[in-house]
């Protein structure tokens, strides 16, 4: 396992990091999940306020007794932005109780997603006072935030200079957020990426057209890689419901330099495979086309579908369409079968897209069966 500093709060975090939002089938399987992680050197873990039973079960296990030393263990929760400090009190308390400890090595605020949020977290008498006086009083130690966020929210965060690190969304299928990891290493953040396995594509079960272009590596390792290797990024989520799914990971942990000339060219071949497929229907990501009259997240939207067009990621694409309408300020936007025609966004879109006719095409390829997460 390699190590990474975390930003200005100096923690040496491992390269990968136990998420806890899947071990929750019993306490058993949390326990075995996070000995076997403590094992192969993972020392930081990550859970939630919201995560279920989560941080109960991390509390048991702490309780218990684990192979590794509270002083080489580092443990983060996340609390979701509160209007008042009150509630902030109470929910730290809360989940101090729960984990059984009388410290947090880094409290996150959880889903720092809107306006809202913002000025929440900004307010003189809000939230962060709570948060402020337990840094005080030793109960925690350093201060993040977490985010689903729109780039322009994650950028106006950031620059509050309120937070030592940032926990996001960022893969090899997704680089809008390169701007606010770049906005965070001039700030001295530490950076953790959020789920790269799920959310980056649902990369333990690819598409054999993705796993065929990824040859001779998996697209897991390739996604691990493309983010190891970028030296702005200190650690990455692995939210593993079981301990045998820690394994794949630590086939990378060891390698975290600039990437190879081979996996350079497989990253090109994926590149030349859209661009091949896609033609003249590619969304190239600018989001000039926003805001839509109709509330339809239009980018991401087309992201789903680019993937779903070249790679055939239509099970990924499917697990996220689902998402619209059912998630909230954790995934907002309408389905691409709201669009009225009404043109706003053709002239805004630099590539001349039929934008109404491949949302349309996107809702026939992805709508199913609307589904709810568990938030994280």
């Amino acid at each position: 396992m390699q190590y990474r500093r975390f930003g200005k709060t100096n923690l040496k975090l491992s390269v990968f990091s136990l998420g806890t939002m899947r071990y929750l089938n019993n306490v058993e399987t949390a326990h075995q999940t996070i000995e076997k992680a403590l094992s192969l050197g993972i020392n930081h873990i990550e859970t939630a306020r919201g995560y279920g039973k989560s941080e109960e079960y991390l509390g048991t296990a702490i309780k218990s007794g684990l192979s590794v030393p509270r002083n080489q263990l580092y443990i983060t929760t996340k609390i979701p932005p509160c209007a008042d400090a009150d509630t902030m009190h109470q929910y730290i308390d809360e989940s101090l109780q729960r984990l059984n400890l009388d410290y947090l090595d880094c409290l996150g605020i959880h889903g720092l997603n809107t306006r809202q949020h913002l000025e929440w977290v900004e307010a003189k008498n809000g939230c962060m006072q709570a948060v402020h006086e337990a840094v005080n009083d030793g109960r925690v130690k350093h201060i993040g935030f977490s985010t689903h966020g729109a780039l322009e929210i994650i950028l106006a965060a950031i620059n509050t200079d309120l937070f030592e690190f940032v926990n996001l969304h960022y893969y090899y299928f997704f680089q809008r957020n390169n701007l606010a990891i770049e906005a965070a290493t001039k700030k001295d953040m530490g950076v953790f990426i959020i789920s790269p396995a799920d959310k980056g594509g649902r990369l333990y079960t690819p598409p054999d057209k993705l796993k065929e272009l990824c040859q001779p590596f998996t697209p897991l390792e390739l996604n691990y890689r493309f983010l190891l290797s970028d030296s702005r990024i200190t650690t990455l989520s692995v939210g593993a419901a079981t301990p045998e799914e820690l394994i794949a990971p630590l086939a990378v942990s060891h390698n975290i330099n600039e990437l190879t000339t081979e996996e350079i060219k497989v990253f090109k071949n994926l590149e030349n495979q859209k661009n091949q497929v896609l033609e003249t229907d590619k969304c190239s990501q600018c989001y000039a086309c926003l805001p839509c009259p109709e509330n339809i997240n239009i980018p991401e939207v087309l992201r789903l579908r680019n993937l779903a067009v070249a790679y055939d990621m239509i099970d990924y694409g499917k697990y996220r369409y689902a998402m619209f309408e059912n998630a909230g300020h954790w995934f907002p936007g309408m389905k691409g079968n709201r669009c009225t025609e009404c043109g706003d966004c053709l002239p805004k879109c630099p590539e001349n897209l039929d934008i109404p006719a491949l949302l349309n095409d996107t809702h026939e390829r992805l709508n199913g069966k609307g589904g709810r997460r568990l938030w994280g």
